[in-house]
């Protein structure tokens, strides 16, 4: 017998039934959730009905639900039979896995060409397109992450960098942002180069101690092996033997993204991170980021992973509220060529 076994039974039309069978009690604890908080947060997303005897599960429901759910199961317990935990972050991802068409062809989320891996913990894809993005970030010198807030966009290029720094594969890591709101004149800012530049580079450094201790990272910064400063620092200089970061990319200027992008150096790696629906520049002056994606079109080697709402992994609120922004730009948006046709 395979890990997981299933199989349909009859039911009305358009509802499903599926058994299942495990074959490690020991893992199912871990694989339901204390009092069997997984098994209900599936029922209460899906709209299915979930009983547990021993190791067997009967789902019904819905039947698409059905089988998302019984996909999702499957995908956590393969988590836990690779070592890796299953939380509730672990069974959103599997139901975003499992519920978008196709997905059985994917790369699964415990696979090691989806997961990343740091001082501290093994980062694993959360959904689909993360899974994509990781892949780009193993394989292509240069990628874009576009998208919304809370889908991992630059979460996972910091981790990526962490884990090729580990492996050797590069010798540092440069990370780095525009500070517009200070307009990038930090002169006029209190302090020293660090405490001028660290309220706009909060979010890296963040990143970067969620991954590793933080007596490395203080360590790396001290000898030049980690590196975070804004984008004006980056002029002039060639980044050879780095693996480079742009966070917040829709707002730099089209002069300031050619000259990051040319700073790409022998054995480098670069990601360009950005949400092209959240630009902090001056009314009228064009985004850097769009103005590269224009530009770099139909270049085979840059990869561009485009993330939706859909791919948000942070609290499920979150989702919801990026979907009401939108709704809210396109109805503007129509409302704007109304009045011009008018």
């Amino acid at each position: 017998m395979t890990a997981v076994s299933f199989s349909r039974e009859p039911a009305p039309a358009g509802q499903g039934r599926v058994q299942m069978q495990f074959d490690d009690n020991l893992l199912l604890p871990m694989l339901f959730g204390e009092r069997d908080q997984h098994l209900d947060r599936i029922e209460r997303q899906l709209g299915v009905s979930i009983v547990s005897r021993g190791n067997r599960l009967a789902i019904s429901g819905p039947a698409s639900a059905a089988e998302v759910a019984r996909a999702a199961l499957t995908a956590l317990y393969e988590r836990l039979k690779h070592k890796l935990e299953v939380d509730g972050a672990a069974v959103d991802a599997a139901l975003r896995h499992a519920s978008i068409a196709g997905s059985e062809d994917a790369v699964p989320l415990w696979d090691e060409a989806a997961a990343l891996r740091t001082r501290k913990r093994r980062i694993t894809a959360r959904s689909p397109m993360q899974a994509a993005y990781i892949r780009a970030l193993r394989e292509r010198e240069l990628v874009f992450g576009l998208g919304p807030a809370g889908t991992g966009k630059t979460y996972l290029a910091v981790a990526a960098a962490v884990d090729n720094l580990m492996s050797g594969t590069v010798e540092r890591i440069v990370l780095s942002r525009p500070a517009v709101e200070a307009g990038e004149r930090l002169g006029f800012l209190p302090g020293d180069l660090r405490e001028k530049v660290d309220p706009y580079l909060r979010p890296l450094y963040d990143a970067l101690y969620d991954m590793m201790p933080a007596e490395q990272i203080e360590k790396r910064l001290a000898t030049g092996e980690i590196e975070v400063a804004p984008l004006a620092f980056m002029r002039g200089r060639t980044l050879a033997h780095a693996h480079v970061i742009l966070d917040e990319a829709q707002n730099t200027t089209p002069v300031q993204m050619k000259m990051f992008l040319t700073r790409l150096g022998e054995n480098a790696r670069m990601a360009v991170t950005g949400d092209l629906s959240q630009v902090d520049l001056p009314r009228g002056t064009r985004s850097g980021l769009r103005d590269a994606l224009e530009t770099l079109r139909g270049i085979e080697e840059v990869s561009v992973v485009e993330f939706s709402e859909a791919d948000v992994v942070r609290h499920p609120l979150v989702a919801r509220i990026v979907r009401a922004y939108d709704a809210r730009d396109r109805r503007r948006a129509v409302r704007r060529g109304e009045a011009e046709e008018a």
